[in-house]
Formats: structure tokens, sequence, C-alpha cells
């Protein structure tokens, strides 16, 4: 339920939120959830385009992040995302397999059940994804997609076989959670804007963020140190505009998102860490 940060976590598309949950939305805030079966395992593929490297320590198999979201003063879900080591190669390349669950809980989930669940195997250097599989079910209403990524072609496959053509090392909506953590922002200035190309509902999108400064916020469990975004986003949506959806990550190695906060057309919404174990490096703490 987050995304690509909270929005760029999890690169979520916004035309069409304001007919889904509440917490796919939020979640399309910062890092995005949503699945429930485990579907095909990556393939290889034959070697046309060369595949990159990236040099980073953001995170590392073990990682297990939670999340609780508010609506106004309800709880009304949770959210995990943990990161494991695949056991195969592919292309002689390591793997790495992450999966993001997202659910509804207490009253909230007595009138809008959610159980979403989101997978990707992706390419522990490069970061990029081969396979992602994608669960939804809320309040009754079911999809699922498939998508292969045969980066040295720069295609993608569906479980329809629609074949698309995409960039080099195209990400999807959950790879480019951890891609995002492995970019560089020591030397970001405000009003900068980052741009991820995911690709997901069978087209091309352009994830972008900007770069707000730094802020030290409190949450429940502590403060913390971090760096402050804001989606580049539709206006009209569910969202009514930039400034309306905020995300906050830490300002350490590992980037990750602590609290997204939002002002949606119908209320607003809170997503903010309540647990996290196995990272990779210190956290900014106060």
């Amino acid at each position: 339920m987050m995304a690509g940060w909270a929005v760029w976590y999890s690169p979520c598309k916004w035309k069409g939120m304001a007919q889904r949950s509440l917490i796919a939305a939020t979640a399309a805030c910062a890092f995005t959830f949503g699945f429930a079966q485990s579907g095909n395992a990556p393939v290889p593929e034959p070697k046309f385009n060369t595949l990159r490297a990236v040099d980073h320590h953001a995170f590392a198999p073990g990682e297990k992040l939670s999340y609780v979201l508010h609506y106004g003063w309800l709880n009304a879900g949770t959210a995990t995302l943990e990161l494991k080591e695949y056991p195969r190669d592919i292309g002689g390349r390591k793997v790495l397999h992450a999966v993001g669950v997202g659910q509804s809980t207490g009253a909230f989930s007595s009138f809008y059940k959610v159980n979403d669940r989101y997978e990707t195997y992706f390419d522990r250097s490069g970061v990029f994804p081969y396979t992602f599989i994608r669960r939804v079910d809320e309040g009754g209403y079911k999809f699922s997609q498939d998508y292969i990524f045969l980066q040295r072609r720069g295609q993608v496959t569906t479980q329809e076989k629609k074949t698309f053509d995409v960039p080099a090392h195209v990400q999807d909506m959950l790879s480019a959670f951890y891609f995002a953590r492995t970019i560089d922002f020591g030397k970001a200035k405000p009003g900068e804007v980052f741009t991820i190309e995911t690709f997901l509902d069978n087209e091309l999108w352009p994830l972008r963020m900007r770069y707000v400064g730094k802020e030290t916020i409190k949450l429940r469990n502590g403060k913390y140190r971090c760096l402050k975004f804001q989606p580049v986003v539709q206006e009209g949506r569910i969202f009514k505009g930039n400034d309306d959806l905020n995300v906050w990550i830490t300002d350490d190695a590992n980037r990750i998102p602590v609290l997204a906060q939002a002002k949606v057309l119908v209320g607003s919404i809170k997503m903010e860490l309540s647990a996290y174990e196995g990272l990779a490096n210190p956290i900014a703490r106060e």
C-alpha cells in the first residue's frame, strides 16, 4: 500500500485512483501493495542489451518494514514490505525477491475489506525487475497482473501474452521503491525533480518526485532526520494537488520512507513507519 515513496516508492498511477480504496490510494502514496499468490518464477532471457550494475548499499536481504495506515482518526490498515534472497540466479546474476502486503484492519475492514499482495523479483546488482506479480482484492473487486521483463530485449510481456517495448532497465511499481533508494540525494536542491520510468497497467509511466528539503519529524516511535519529497501528480484526481501529498524518507544510507501524509478529495490519510528490522545501515533517529 504505499508507493514510490508515497508516490514514488510505489509508483502507482493516479488516474482512476478515486474509484479504489483509500488504503490502496495511500499505498499509492509510498510504496505499493497488493497481491495474493506467488505466480510464475522469473525466467532468463537472451542476451541483447548490456545490463547495468548500480553501486549502492541501501538495502539487503532480511530487511522488513512495517507501516500503519490512518484514515482520519481511524486505523484503516497495515502494510509490510519484506526482502529476501532468491535461491536461483538469472543469466548468472543474483536475484532478490520482495513481497509487499497491504490489509485493512478493525472497523475499516468491516465495511471495506482489503487484502493486496505485490511481488517483484529484481536484479540484485542492477536493481531492475525480471518478474512482477500483483494480486488485488479490495471490497470484492479483484484483479491480477503478471509481467515478465525481458531486460536484454527491452520488452515486457503480460499474462495476456501482449508484448510492449520499454526503455532499458524499466521498473515495476514495487522494484521502483528499491531503485529509488539507490539514488544519491546528497547534492539535491529544493525543487529538483527525480524521474523513474515505470511500467504500470500495460503502459509506460514516468514516476516523478520533487525534492523539498531536510526536516526532522516526530512519530510515535521517535524522531527521524528526513528528506522531504512531494510527488508530481495530476490535479483533480484523488489528491487535490502536489502540495497535498508529502513523503519523508530517512536522511541516511537506507532512505526508507517513515511518513506519508495526504489530503484527499474525501478527507485525509497518513501512513507511518511502525517497525523495522534487518536494515543495511544505521537509521537517522534522534
